[in-house]
């Protein structure tokens, strides 16, 4: 059986078909999926996917894109999701310096903010991190958490070695399987074994053999016989080794 640590269900993209995806991927062994939220206004559309489905869980979090059209209200509003709600995780969460036009001192604000939320309630955080390893890392170090995932990992394995010693799990899903991806597909195959989880991100990043295509959750299985094939172990053994760390990242699972 597989745990998807990050999924966005709730997506528009799955409105018209989103119970044909659910059992689709209960099909194909996916018995957790964890829905993390990306603003204030979709909380409810996260919680109510989760309620609907079970083995769906929920994260809140303001994701760094949405920062623009996000306020102090939102975050008060975060802090009432999370008294009320008890997630797996606070997330969407984290820094994103490749999207142009995305205030690098406002994202750091509502970083820094749900990073001291996840503390105070004793979560961990689904972190988003796009070229901006290093700024996320200095805040973690400077405002300790319980862990989470680096969901999409895609830095240095120096870089990889920090998130794991700030107990943190990497998150690896379509991408790794783009026979051009080398670096990431190297990390893949050399990163201890008790520091990966599997996701999908779907709809976004999907594997090689959907293309362009929308992602799903049925296709994990597919994405970890990429990792069983880097690693040179069977799939039986991903399988067990990325359940438990996704449990141990997200204790609440």
């Amino acid at each position: 059986m597989w745990i998807d640590t990050h999924c966005h269900l709730d997506a528009a993209e799955f409105a018209a078909d989103r119970d044909v995806v659910v059992a689709a991927a209960v099909e194909a062994g996916v018995e957790k999926i964890v829905v993390p939220a990306v603003a204030a206004r979709n909380f409810a559309a996260v919680r109510d996917c989760c309620q609907r489905y079970p083995g769906c869980v929920a994260a809140y979090g303001i994701h760094p894109m949405y920062t623009p059209q996000a306020g102090e209200a939102d975050l008060l509003a975060l802090r009432e999701w999370l008294v009320r709600e008890r997630p797996v995780a606070v997330g969407e969460i984290g820094l994103d310096h490749f999207v142009p036009g995305l205030d690098p001192v406002r994202q750091q604000h509502f970083f820094v903010e749900q990073l001291k939320l996840a503390r105070e309630f004793d979560l961990p955080v689904l972190l988003h991190v796009r070229r901006a390893v290093d700024p996320v890392l200095q805040a973690l170090r400077r405002i300790g958490v319980r862990g989470g995932i680096a969901h999409a990992f895609n830095g240095s394995r120096q870089q990889a070695d920090i998130f794991i010693s700030l107990g943190f799990k990497l998150g690896f899903g379509g991408a790794m399987t783009w026979p051009q991806a080398t670096r990431l597909r190297e990390l893949a195959a050399t990163l201890p074994a008790d520091c990966i989880v599997l996701e999908t991100d779907a709809p976004d990043i999907p594997p090689v053999f959907v293309g362009r295509g929308r992602n799903s959750p049925e296709y994990l299985p597919h994405i970890a016989a990429s990792l069983a094939e880097l690693r040179g172990i069977p799939l039986a053994a991903v399988a067990d080794l990325s359940r438990q760390n996704a449990r141990n990242a997200l204790p609440l699972l």
